[in-house]
């Protein structure tokens, strides 16, 4: 039966980008009883409606264009898409449907399982090669596009290599290399996780001091979703202890310092403190000079915003969280003086908090008012670094030191550590090499001693 003019076919899901979709009733345009009467073509759509296999099969194979088009522009695959039958998608893509197609209003089936949260058709049309429509933090105009904003073709992947932690990876981006954070596109419709980036996002742009890695931008327009920072070819502070083992109290109290006066310039944000609440070794970053660089902001919070649930194991690591950080409570900026005195710990002994623990054992340690054992010779722990550590994890929040008290304490105790060490240890070595000459040029009388002394003492 040849079609009267264009047809549209009004089911309960609509084009996710069709204005007013949500308030729309599951109805046809035609009647249940006048279905075998209306377009094949037509009629395709409503059978993927119904998820009916056996009846698309049937007109499939009578030759019906499996693209055809209703008046919105709209195909069979958006109607399965929007309806989540991912046995029906298969069977239109494994007919030949195309795998893009956008209706009216510029929606494709992949922006449909979406937008409807049908998790099974979204894996199913990208595995197919389906290309997301636009990111979740698409912007209508041109105009309200992020200044911070990266084209995503600046960004050169074909010698990118995985960085130890998640989602990382490095890339080449105008000229220098960056590492770069994605938002895995199948996880786009995550509402929490998308959340989390945003938050991300809003940190990285208020952060400025050079012991914090550095923000240089952001894909937010298209997908994947990216953040884009500066690449520290050194590693992280977890694998170099790794590497080296304990540290000397110099160098222990050194990249203290760093990470340290880091911290205190995000505690000290305005006008909200910012808590990273993951700070571990692996999360702290070494640049070219040897310093240190706290980074990954992915579950840090700004004090104003309230947790309604506690920190898990998947968000951070168990080993350096507060033990406060795990309780269903309001917790502050104090949470990472904890972990932070974990790590200076770390330094010194050379082991993770609690390594012969289970990871998931240690928080109920912490509960118990454990703390990890100082194993180290009591000189490494000299000028009062094991009081600190002690204070810094106090069972009481309150008790704990700011990281601007750490930072006059520390730098007390690295100029006493300096003024003990040998004369040759704190001396540069050029004026070691002059006062080898000298004690050359006057070590008594030899063949031409007298001209070599004269000579030395000009």
């Amino acid at each position: 039966m040849e079609a009267k003019g264009p047809v549209r076919l009004n089911l309960l899901r609509q084009s996710s980008l069709a204005p007013g979709r949500e308030g729309e009733e599951a109805e046809l345009r035609h009647d249940e009883q006048d279905v075998e009467e209306i377009v094949p073509e037509v009629r395709l759509m409503y059978l993927a409606n119904e998820r009916d296999l056996e009846g698309i099969k049937e007109l499939l194979d009578s030759g019906i264009d499996i693209n055809f088009r209703d008046i919105d522009n709209r195909t069979a695959l958006h109607v399965a898409a929007c309806q989540g039958y991912a046995d029906v998608v298969g069977l239109l893509i494994e007919r030949g449907a195309d795998i893009d197609p956008k209706d009216r209003w510029g929606s494709t089936p992949l922006a449909d399982a979406i937008h409807y949260k049908n998790h099974d058709v979204i894996k199913f049309l990208e595995k197919h090669g389906a290309k997301p429509l636009m990111a979740p933090m698409h912007v209508k105009h041109a105009r309200e596009v992020p200044e911070y904003e990266i084209d995503p073709h600046e960004l050169d992947f074909s010698k990118s290599v995985d960085i130890t932690k998640g989602t990382y990876c490095i890339a080449s981006w105008r000229g220098i290399e960056v590492a770069v954070k994605k938002l895995a596109e199948e996880v786009i419709t995550d509402d929490d996780k998308v959340k989390a980036f945003r938050d991300e996002l809003e940190l990285l742009q208020k952060i400025r001091h050079p012991n914090v890695v550095q923000f240089l931008g952001a894909v937010t327009q298209s997908s994947p979703m990216m953040i884009v920072t500066e690449y520290l070819p050194k590693g992280d502070l977890r694998a170099y202890l790794k590497s080296k083992g304990a540290l000397n109290s110099m160098t222990a109290v050194r990249f203290a310092l760093d990470i340290a006066r880091g911290m205190n310039y995000l505690h000290e944000n305005k006008p909200a403190p910012i808590i990273h609440r993951d700070l571990e070794p692996s999360n702290i970053l070494r640049d070219d000079s040897g310093h240190l660089k706290v980074a990954d902001f992915g579950v840090s919070r700004l004090l104003t915003i309230k947790e309604d649930k506690p920190l898990t194991c998947l968000d951070s690591s168990c080993r350096y969280v507060a033990p406060e950080g795990f309780r269903n409570e309001e917790y502050d900026t104090k949470v990472d003086v904890f972990s932070f005195a974990l790590i200076l710990q770390e330094l010194i002994e050379g082991y993770p908090p609690f390594y012969t623990k289970q990871e998931n054992e240690v928080p109920k340690a912490y509960a118990a008012r454990q703390r990890p054992p100082f194993k180290a010779p009591t000189k490494h722990y000299a000028h009062g670094l094991k009081e600190l550590i002690e204070e810094c994890w106090n069972e009481q929040p309150s008790k704990r030191p700011t990281f601007r008290q750490i930072i006059t304490r520390l730098e007390s105790i690295h100029n006493r550590i300096a003024h003990k060490r040998p004369w040759k240890a704190r001396t540069p070595k050029c004026f070691q090499n002059l006062e080898n000459l000298f004690k050359k040029d006057h070590s008594g009388p030899s063949s031409g001693s007298s001209s070599s002394r004269s000579t030395g003492s000009i």
